[in-house]
Parts: C-alpha cells; sequence; structure tokens
C-alpha cells in the first residue's frame, strides 16, 4: 500500500493555508467578541432601557374637565361618558364576517372601520383599535346584547364634554377644539399632547389650565405583540376645578328668547360690581357640535355666513350708538357749564348749519326744550345746538370718561374698541381737518361715533352708581376639588367719570321721565312697581332720502333699516341691574329694544305685571 505523505512542498503550503485559516477564524471570532462587548459593555443601558420600554407600555388616562355652573350653582357645562366602539385586531377570526355583524347592529361606516382594521393588524395586532367615537345607546345596548357574536370588539369609556343647554350663552361658554401643533410647540400648553381638546373661546379659553386638571395613566406590562399582560401601577387622573359663573341662567335663557329670530345683543349687568347677569348674542351657535364633530362643509358654512353665528355682537359688533350718545353730550354740557339745566332752545324741527339741514326725528319739532325735556322726548335739535357749543373734542374726552371708544377689560376674546371721533383723530386717519356738520351729527350719535352694547351698559352704569366705571366681569370664583378658591370675584374699579354728583342725578331724573312721562320715548319698558330709568336710540345705518309718500317700513331692505337701541337701569333710585339691548336693522329703539329690557328687568327684580 502507498504511503499518504506529502512531500515536503505540499507539506508547507498546507501549514502555510491553515495558518491563514486560523488567522482568520480568530479575526472573526475577535469582531463577534468585540460587538457583543460593545453591545453589552458600552451600550448595554441604552439597550437594556429598550427592551423595557418594550415590555412596559405607558397608557394615559384624560382627567374630567371642570364643571361650569351659574350664580346659583346650576350646572350649564358637564361631562358624560363617552362610549367608544374598539376592535382588537389579533382577536378577530373573520374581518367580513364582524363587520356584517356590526352593520346590522346600527349605522357604522363599514369602508372605514375594514381600512383601520387592516392597518392596525399590520401593526401591534393586540392594541385595541377605535372604530366610532361616542356611539348610542341604542348601540351601545345592542352591541352589549351580542357581544358573545362579536369577537374582538371591546366598549371603552371616557369622559366627553357635554353643554347641558346646547346653544345657550355659547358665546360665554365658549367651546373646545383640538390642540394645533403651533399651540403645542408655544409651551403655553403643559401636560398637554397632540389630539387633546383645549379652550377654544369664552369662558373654556380664559380657566383653560383650571379646567383641564391633571392627566392620570398606567403602567402595563405587554409582550412584544401588544398583549397586555398585567398593571404594573396606575395614577390616577384629577378632575379639574369648577368654574361659577355670575350669569343667572333663567335671564340668560329669556334674553336668547327675546333674541330668538333676530341679530343683536343683550347685556344685562349689576351696576354696583360689574358683574355680568346675561350676555347673548344673536344668531348663536351649539357648542356640542364642536365636540362630536361636523364636516368641512358645515364649518366652511357657518364661517362664511353672513348670519356670522360665531361672533359676539356684545363685545365685537360695533354700532352708532344714536341717541344714547345724547347722556355724554349732557353730561360734558353740565361740566363744562356750556349750559344749564333750566336754558332753553327752540325746536322748530329743523338746525341749519352753513348750507346743511339737519332735522329732528319729530317733523314739526318740540317748541321750547330745556336739558329735561330734551332728553325725556329725544330732541336732536336741542343736542345739535349743544354739540356745536362743546367741539367734538370736548365730547370726545367725556365720551373717554364714561366708558366709550375703549374696550371694558373682559377677558372674553376678541373685543373691540369701539370709535369715539376727534379732530386728531381724523387728520391722522383721512389727512383732512374736521367740519361742523361732522359735529352736529356726533352729538346725536352718528356720524363716525362706535360703541358695543358691553360699552353701554358699562356707561349707563356709571352714570347711575355715582360715577363709578367697573371692569366687567363674569366669573364668581374658581375652586379647585378640595375646596380652595383658585380665584373670588372683587368689584374692580376702572376710574370715576369726574361729573358732579349733582349733573349725574340731573341726568338721572331726566332718564326716569324717558319712560315713565306718558312723552317720553322708552314708555314701553315702564313698569307699575318700580322705576325704571332708560334711552332710546335709533342708529341710523345709510342715508336714506324719505319720500314725501313712504310707506311702511317693510318697504326698505333689512340691511338698511335703522338699529334699534335700548338702555335701562332699575330701581332708578336704588339700582340692581342695567339692561343693554340692541336690534340690528330694528327699527325704533323705544318699539324694538325696550320691550325686551322690560322682560329681563321684571324677571331680575320679581315684579309683577298687569295681565
Amino acid at each position: 500500500m502507498k504511503s499518504s505523505t506529502f512531500d515536503p512542498v505540499t507539506q508547507d503550503l498546507f501549514e502555510k493555508q491553515l495558518k491563514i485559516a486560523m488567522v482568520f477564524v480568530l479575526v472573526i471570532f475577535g469582531v463577534i467578541f468585540l460587538r457583543l462587548w460593545f453591545l453589552q459593555i458600552v451600550n448595554g443601558s441604552f439597550y437594556r432601557d429598550k427592551s423595557e420600554n418594550n415590555r412596559i407600555r405607558l397608557e394615559s388616562m384624560p382627567s374630567f374637565r371642570g364643571v361650569i355652573r351659574d350664580r346659583s350653582g346650576k350646572i350649564l357645562v358637564d361631562n358624560r361618558p363617552s362610549y367608544d366602539l374598539c376592535v382588537i385586531p389579533e382577536e378577530i377570526h373573520d374581518t367580513e364576517t364582524l363587520l356584517t355583524g356590526l352593520a346590522a347592529l346600527g349605522d357604522f361606516d363599514m369602508t372605514s372601520m375594514k381600512a383601520k382594521i387592516r392597518q392596525a393588524a399590520s401593526g401591534y395586532p393586540f392594541k385595541p383599535v377605535c372604530l366610532k367615537k361616542d356611539i348610542s345607546r341604542d348601540e351601545l345596548a345592542m352591541l352589549e346584547t351580542r357581544r358573545f357574536d362579536l369577537p374582538g370588539v371591546m366598549i371603552t369609556v371616557r369622559p366627553q364634554r357635554t353643554y347641558f343647554y346646547g346653544d345657550l350663552a355659547a358665546h360665554v361658554l365658549g367651546y373646545l377644539g383640538e390642540i394645533s401643533e403651533k399651540q403645542l410647540k408655544s409651551g403655553a400648553f403643559s401636560d398637554t399632547r397632540s389630539g387633546d381638546l383645549i379652550g377654544k373661546t369664552g369662558m373654556e379659553r380664559k380657566w383653560q389650565k383650571s379646567l383641564k386638571g391633571g392627566r392620570g395613566g398606567e403602567q402595563v406590562e405587554v409582550d412584544a405583540a401588544g398583549r397586555r399582560i398585567k398593571v404594573i401601577s396606575r395614577s390616577s387622573p384629577i378632575s379639574g376645578a369648577d368654574v361659577c359663573l355670575t350669569i343667572d341662567r333663567e335671564l340668560q335663557m329669556l334674553a336668547e328668547r327675546a333674541l330668538d329670530g333676530k341679530h343683536g345683543a343683550v347685556v344685562a349687568m349689576d351696576p354696583r360690581n360689574g358683574q355680568i347677569l346675561a350676555l347673548a348674542s344673536s344668531p348663536s351657535f351649539d357648542p356640542n357640535l364642536f365636540i362630536t364633530g361636523f364636516d368641512e362643509e358645515t364649518w366652511k358654512n357657518m364661517v362664511s355666513s353672513g348670519d356670522h353665528p360665531l361672533n359676539n355682537r356684545a363685545l365685537t359688533g360695533q354700532y352708532p350708538p344714536g341717541s344714547i350718545f345724547k347722556i355724554v353730550v349732557a353730561l360734558a354740557g353740565l361740566q363744562e357749564g356750556v349750559i344749564t339745566p333750566d336754558e332753553t332752545v327752540f325746536c322748530n324741527g329743523e338746525y341749519s348749519l352753513g348750507r346743511g339741514k339737519y332735522r329732528c326725528w319729530k317733523r314739526w319739532g318740540h317748541g321750547k326744550v330745556d336739558l329735561n325735556r330734551a332728553l325725556v322726548e329725544s330732541c336732536d335739535i336741542y343736542f345739535y345746538h349743544l354739540g356745536m357749543r362743546l367741539g367734538v373734542d370736548r365730547i370726545a374726552r367725556y365720551a373717554h370718561q364714561l366708558g366709550l371708544g375703549q374696550k371694558t377689560g373682559l377677558d372674553l376674546g376678541n373685543e373691540k374698541a369701539g370709535l369715539i371721533p376727534s379732530t386728531q383723530w381724523k387728520k391722522k386717519r383721512w389727512g383732512v381737518p374736521w367740519q361742523g356738520g361732522e359735529t352736529v351729527s356726533t352729538a346725536i350719535g352718528q356720524s363716525f361715533v362706535l360703541v358695543t352694547p358691553l360699552q353701554i351698559a358699562t356707561f349707563a352704569s356709571a352714570v347711575f352708581n355715582g360715577g363709578h366705571v367697573y371692569r366687567p366681569q363674569l366669573t364668581q370664583w374658581v375652586r379647585k376639588p378640595g375646596g380652595e378658591n383658585i380665584f373670588e370675584f372683587k368689584p374692580q374699579l376702572v376710574r370715576d367719570v369726574g361729573i358732579k354728583p349733582k349733573y349725574l342725578e340731573l341726568v338721572r331724573k331726566a332718564l326716569s321721565g324717558a319712560v315713565n312721562n306718558p312723552r317720553g320715548t322708552g314708555t314701553k319698558a315702564k313698569l307699575p312697581d318700580i322705576t325704571v330709568a332708560g334711552k332710546t336710540g335709533t342708529a341710523q345705518v345709510v342715508n336714506l332720502k324719505k319720500e314725501k309718500n313712504a310707506k311702511a317700513k317693510g318697504e326698505i331692505p333689512w340691511k338698511y333699516r335703522d338699529h334699534a337701541w335700548f338702555v335701562a337701569v332699575a330701581p332708578a333710585d336704588a339700582p340692581r341691574i342695567t339692561v343693554s339691548v340692541l336690534i340690528e336693522h330694528g327699527g325704533h329703539g323705544g318699539s324694538a329694544a325696550a320691550p325686551i329690557a322690560k322682560k329681563l328687568i321684571e324677571a331680575y327684580l320679581r315684579v309683577p305685571v298687569d295681565s
């Protein structure tokens, strides 16, 4: 048998190849060792934490948002349980069979549901997927009854905001909306994440930080597929603080019923401290729509509607005040000594200035008129004369002192300042000098003058409370669940008007006559057992040339009709309520606005009225 020994050359070559192979194997093992060392020693803590995080899931638990109440504690806004239909994809045996079963039990979007299930199944199949939020009670009952026939289906419960009275006080309460990316990045909304609802307007926005409460959560152990194994720890959510408003629910309801079918605003205020008792704007909206959601078309219709239901006319509506502004001119004339209470002006129905002729609302005039009668019967000619004596700049100064032409400070969002014109303002705005005819129009609340219904309520309150301009407020208190008050109402005095008490009293007496004197323009606000004081205002929208044989006002297009104003205070000798009413294109303040103020005063003071 032949020997199998290698020759020296072959042996040497074999040994060299063996050494190379051994080096290669050692290098490979070295690389593997270094890699293991790097993973276990250098980055061990990183991958250990990552592994733990994959094993432990943090699940958020939403808090209950604080309740909003009226001044007597009646709940206006609360939370209710929302039942959501969810499924666990891994537990679904047959998707088509499940969807067919669901279709027979309620109004479900099968196409959307199928897409959600397919998408979830490719990710974490044991993680619940929400198919429909806030199912109806009937749907809930049907699903619970058929639960055993619907494998994979589960019902989850979460708190949902609910506005008990629909559109009642919608502009005061505001609404919730999903937090935007910009708001998240701002850092102003702590403990908030994408998808959360926050207050967008009204009291919901103002007290967002207090109302939202604190989020809770669970540490849940899950497997690699996302299946829950056990709850490791749990932190209960903290309910938000309750907010009690100054609003009177019944008075607010009455104000909104009075505005039904109209465009306008009503503000009722306690003149002694600035508490707002009712604040209504019409047309309105239902804040619940922003919770349940609506399609893009509905939203577009809402924001582009000529009715502007989202606008709070009490704060953002700017209107010429008409004859209500005569109160300002009267006080300015008295304080400046331009006129005395007994001095008279003859009204023949027409006032001439240069080539211009300015008429009184009473075609044939009022005859001899003093200050009291001028306010009671709202004589335009008297205030044309007085306005020219004062000049627009002095009128503007007193208007500002009384709170007009500036924001009241009510923190409800988007408040407008209105406009009180002056010679300097016109020169800056238009680059032309002020004209005498503009002073004449300003003296009766026309020309460039613009005010809000809230400003009128604040201004009238100052006239009757001794000359104190208070900042309007809507919140009585904000209270944590444990009973600790975060905020308590305190009157906030903005300024004293700086007008002598005797002049304020003269004007108050005249405004009482405007309601209680048979010749007064506000007699439709008169009550039998209490003295109501007030002033009408009819603000011209456009200058319409009235033909001699003009027929009923119904012939004038609605958008060109005059705005109707009325402001009232009662009781006149010891005021407890001020009511400002504005009806857009309502016509005469005495007939369109005064009856509304009467209803609110009667309801609030509980004064019986003859049937």
